[in-house]
């Protein structure tokens, strides 16, 4: 489960992350919150801010793996993760200081937003360089896991925070801005000669173009990226619906909010830990069923009326939601040639993060309309209906690959005065065939 952390590099990057994940984890939380304050928990604004943090992805990510194709990754983290630590610094300095206002809050969740569609595409095409493609399956579950491990610590500890300082959000800023510091003490302190960095591409017009056309030719990559469109656009959303839910339905505070979360992240880090398992690229199949049992969870979460039993529901949802990203993510990543990893990776990102500007404002706006839980209904209902529409094309391909499998050999019959009978190529060579095994036995006429 655990045997990629044998790699030194690897090692040193993934503990980082787990403290840097941990603070990224709550200023979600507090930002979230911040909006609901600042906004007088407006379901659209957190919808909003939820798309300004995600919607560079669509403009940027596919710039930033052509970079991470292009550039040394590591040199590129160290620039990624210092301009993230900067910007969560001047949030809490806005914050603490009482001139916050909501523009504020706005301008800077897009500024992290396109920063993080740089380094997102650069850090996952990083880690096939720290372990290798034998070890990149489980390196994949174990960076989900430490992900989801932080999700689980970090929301607790963000709602402890704002409760104990009396609703005011800064202090989880400030906490997350001195988390980088890890991330880049780890980065500047590995070993730059057990690297196995891919071949950089040199620079050239139309290589954003390449990598569109590589994806294009790849039909298992496309199903890929529509899954992981549709899902990330109306699924992935629960930085949205978990909010609404404890506010609007059960009328809770920042703490109730972060135990929400946490029981949403001890989900995600159950399923992110069966995935460490894998050591093959899923199966396509695997794929499709992963996404219509997220979405059958996501309606089951929905239909909860009381606060524990969505908790409780939180719970496998957040695995179902984890066992699928992660599969996807390393079916992606198993199926490409390292010269395009960085540019398949990006466009990946763009499709999981980049419908999110859609899907959060009009998350939230269901969610405000018609009230929190049908948020998540149509959403799952939408998971499903994605999975089921996959599950017939794959069914199609399928059934012409086995009826092309199994038709027999083709025969012409064409009469004529010399020749009365005319054998196909496929029949002619099985006669033969029968004939050097049987020689002096007749075959048919010329």
């Amino acid at each position: 489960m655990f045997r990629a952390l044998r790699v030194r590099n690897f090692r040193r990057f993934a503990s980082a992350n787990l403290v840097s994940n941990t603070g990224t984890w709550m200023q979600r939380i507090g930002q979230d919150w911040l909006v609901l304050q600042l906004s007088d928990d407006s379901g659209v604004a957190l919808g909003l801010i939820t798309a300004l943090q995600f919607g560079p992805s669509l403009l940027l990510s596919m710039y930033g793996g052509v970079l991470a194709d292009r550039y040394a990754k590591r040199r590129m983290l160290l620039v990624t993760q210092s301009l993230m630590g900067l910007l969560a610094l001047a949030l809490g300095i806005l914050v603490a200081t009482d001139v916050v206002e909501l523009w504020h809050v706005f301008l800077l969740a897009g500024g992290l937003g396109a920063v993080a569609a740089i380094d997102a595409p650069v850090r996952q095409a990083f880690v096939s360089e720290m372990v290798g493609p034998a070890l990149l399956a489980n390196a994949v579950g174990l960076n989900s896991t430490i992900f989801n491990g932080a999700r689980l610590v970090g929301p607790a500890i963000a709602g402890l925070l704002i409760g104990a300082s009396g609703g005011n959000t800064a202090p989880a800023f400030f906490v997350n801005a001195a988390s980088f510091a890890f991330t880049i003490g780890a980065l500047a302190g590995l070993r730059t000669d057990e690297l196995r960095p891919s071949p950089p591409v040199a620079r050239a017009a139309g290589q954003l173009r390449a990598g569109l056309a590589y994806t294009w030719a790849h039909p298992d990559l496309m199903l890929a990226m529509v899954l992981a469109f549709v899902l990330g656009t109306f699924g992935f959303n629960y930085q949205v619906t978990i909010a609404l839910m404890a506010r609007e339905v059960f009328d809770l505070g920042a703490e109730a909010f972060g135990l929400l979360s946490t029981c949403f992240a001890l989900g995600s880090l159950s399923g992110a830990l069966l995935s460490t398992r894998r050591s093959v690229r899923p199966r396509q199949v695997f794929l499709v069923l992963s996404a219509v049992v997220f979405g059958l969870f996501t309606i089951a979460a929905g239909l909860m009326t009381g606060f524990v039993p969505f908790a409780a529901m939180l719970v496998p949802t957040g695995a179902a939601a984890l066992v699928f990203s992660v599969a996807n993510n390393s079916f992606v990543q198993l199926g490409v040639d390292p010269q395009m990893r960085g540019r398949v990776m990006a466009l990946y990102f763009m499709c999981f993060l980049g419908g999110t500007p859609v899907g959060a404002p009009l998350i939230g706006f269901v969610s405000e309309r018609f009230g929190a839980p049908w948020g998540l209904i149509l959403g799952g209902a939408v998971c499903v209906l994605a999975g089921i529409g996959a599950a017939i094309y794959l069914s199609r391909g399928r059934r012409v690959r086995l009826e092309a499998g199994l038709a027999p050999p083709r025969m012409r019959l064409r009469i004529s005065d010399r020749r009365p009978v005319v054998a196909g190529p496929g029949l002619r060579a099985a006669e033969e065939a029968v004939a050097e095994r049987a020689p002096g036995r007749p075959t048919l006429p010329e």
